[in-house]
């Protein structure tokens, strides 16, 4: 299996490779016309490998502009008949279930210290050949050619070039105009001059850094040689537009190439590059080489507009629905009078309850209580929170005065940030999770799950009011203290109502679709008032009866490893103690 830190970087590489393969047809679809196009598109190419589309993808993903429909009412019921009102449990004991930590893994490390090292040795190399080759300039002295940047000769034997990459330097070798006849000297003068004018330095330090940053991927290579060979190959077709005599030009080339070296980097644009057979017997056929038809024109414009705009799009389509409803519960102004008391009773009864018409009424809750039903998150969800939130008690009586009253979650967000000062974010962490999977290798399940004949889409189709208090429900499950049941469930639905009892997030990997019957009984080896907020019986962990783990595997055939992913948490940035009234 892949590793999950490798996917973004596999998928940029396979759409950059995919890109490059139809910047190659497109040239060969251009290989009658100006070999300059094909240059530019062996750039686009190339530049391509520095441009995520995941980014284009992200941006649009910003673009808010889809309206989601008004929330219907589900039609799938969860019964949680916890004495009078829902409960979480408390954390399993260690002695049950403490799975070792994962080892690090040391392989991103390693693959990022060999990635630097041959950047770095790449970067290195050519920063020396740089120092050189400027050095060299430096040395030389100014020649009174008449042509619109600095010209310079050098005693070294480096072929004619330009230097710099927005103040070019042309640099002959000493002794040129005697080894070249004044007509082969123009015309390698010519060749220089239209490297100036197309920046051909620039495109190929552009190029030269994608090769940096992806030394280790061949096709990047690869299309650097088609790029100097299509540089080399525009300025040819140029010089002989511009009346240069085929012959002449070929002889001067020759010569430049017999006499001096080439240049060693590929963004000081010489005379003596790419495949030199080639170049001499394109310059002595002197083609005609045809411009670009107006439909071809359309289609490379259309080519890039679409690779630019298309992930862009993409991004919109797949850009979070806005609410057609009124604002998150949060962000709605909302009018209320709360009296907040500390709650120093020993063993006092937790208790809160949300009447009809706004008013809120809680007796020794705690702040950590009152984050979980605000946020609909369970205990291991909240992420940098203080002691106090969950051993601090307090009595909250609110009353709202909008007409219609708010939610109960939505009051209790606008309590907890007007009183409690809290300040709140989301985040994506990594974190121990639990993985429900098949207890034995045979993949037999326990008596008290079975495969379910019960049609849920027909019921629910129905539009079936909830099931009596008490009664297992139909596509849904009833949960109690030490009991879990339901009827034609899927496993994620299973899954999913484990967590609060391991105080884990908890994914499926049974591979089973489809309903199951369930019917799951275990002793709770705690139940905290703290973290339900509602006082409860609470069961000796020496109570008769196996623990949830063991009856996973006794009664389901299931049963719970250890493994990591990503949970979504509510990390506390700032929380105080409320003020007194």
């Amino acid at each position: 299996m892949r590793p999950a830190y490798l996917l973004p970087f596999a998928n940029h590489l396979w759409q950059s490779t995919l890109f490059a393969g139809v910047a190659g047809l497109l040239t060969l679809a251009l290989r009658n016309n100006h070999t300059r196009v094909r240059h530019w598109v062996w750039l686009a190419a190339s530049c391509k490998f520095v441009i995520p589309l995941s980014v284009l993808i992200a941006l649009g993903s910003d673009v808010a502009w889809r309206t989601a429909p008004e929330a219907t009412q589900s039609n799938v019921f969860v019964v949680m008949n916890a004495v009078s009102q829902p409960f979480t449990a408390r954390p399993v004991s260690s002695r049950l279930f403490a799975p070792a930590p994962p080892a690090a893994n040391p392989l991103p490390l390693i693959l990022c210290g060999v990635w630097a090292c041959g950047s770095f040795g790449i970067t290195g190399s050519w920063w020396v050949r740089w120092r050189r080759i400027r050095a060299t300039v430096r040395a030389g002295s100014p020649l009174p050619i008449v042509i619109p940047f600095l010209a310079r000769s050098s005693p070294t034997l480096l072929e004619p070039g330009v230097f710099g990459l927005f103040r070019p330097v042309l640099l002959l070798p000493d002794g040129i105009f005697e080894r070249l006849t004044p007509a082969q000297l123009q015309a390698v003068i010519a060749h220089e001059l239209c490297h100036v004018r197309h920046r051909d330095n620039l495109a190929a330090a552009i190029h030269m850094f994608v090769e940096t940053a992806f030394w280790f991927y061949p096709l990047v290579w690869w299309i650097g040689k088609r790029m100097v060979e299509e540089r080399e190959r525009a300025c040819d077709e140029e010089v002989l537009q511009f009346g240069s005599e085929p012959r002449v030009y070929a002889e001067g080339i020759l010569n430049v190439c017999k006499l001096y070296a080439e240049s060693p980097l590929v963004c000081m644009s010489g005379v003596a590059g790419s495949n030199l057979t080639k170049r001499v017997q394109a310059i002595l056929a002197n083609r005609i080489v045809h411009r670009l038809s107006f439909a071809k024109k359309i289609a490379l414009a259309g080519a890039g507009t679409a690779a630019l705009v298309l992930p862009f799009v993409i991004g919109i389509m797949n850009a979070p629905l806005i609410s057609a409803q009124s604002p998150s519960p949060a962000a709605q102004p909302i009018s209320y009078v709360a009296s907040i008391k500390p709650n120093n009773a020993v063993g006092a009864r937790t208790f809160s309850e949300y009447f009809p018409g706004g008013r809120l009424t809680a007796t020794a809750v705690t702040v950590g209580h009152l984050l979980r039903i605000a946020y609909r998150i369970q205990p291991y969800q909240l992420v940098g929170a203080p002691a106090w939130i969950s051993n601090r008690r307090y009595d909250i009586a609110a009353k709202v005065d909008d007409n219609p009253p708010p939610s109960q979650q939505a009051l209790l967000q606008v309590l907890l940030k007007g009183r409690f000062k809290l300040a709140v974010h989301n985040e994506t962490r990594e974190l121990p999770m639990f993985a429900l999977v098949l207890a034995r290798s045979d993949g037999k399940l326990g008596p008290q799950l079975t495969k379910s004949t019960f049609d849920c889409a027909a019921y629910l189709a129905g539009h079936h009011a909830p099931p009596e208090l008490g009664r297992t429900p139909n596509c849904a499950t009833r949960i109690n203290v030490g009991f879990l049941s339901g009827r034609a469930i899927p496993m994620t639905q299973l899954a999913t109502s484990l967590a609060p009892f391991v105080n884990r997030f908890t994914v499926d990997r049974t591979g089973l679709t489809g309903g199951f019957d369930v019917e799951l009984r275990w002793t709770p080896e705690q139940i905290s008032s703290n973290i339900a907020g509602h006082a409860v019986p609470d069961a000796s962990s020496n109570a008769p009866g196996p623990s949830i783990f063991s009856a996973l595997q006794e009664q389901l055939g299931l049963k719970l490893t250890a493994a990591r992913g990503p949970v979504e948490v509510l990390v506390i940035d700032h929380v105080e103690r409320p003020s007194g009234n």
